[in-house]
């Protein structure tokens, strides 16, 4: 069995206060996801995963 490598795959970054501070004032501003995640440095998904968990939406067109 060949083993997986994690060579391309990036550590996880957690989430701090002040990063979800941001993505709560970014979701008010109405502030569209591409823009956001090229802000802080993470992907789409991940934004949108942590608002889900937040319960609050994301992006220009809710």
């Amino acid at each position: 069995m060949a083993k997986k490598t994690t060579k391309n795959r990036p550590a996880r970054q957690p989430y701090t206060a002040s990063d979800i501070k941001m993505l709560k004032a970014h979701s008010k501003a109405r502030t569209p996801v591409s823009k956001l995640s090229k802000m802080m440095k993470r992907t789409e998904g991940s934004l949108r995963q942590k608002a889900l968990s937040l319960g609050i939406g994301l992006g220009h067109q809710r």
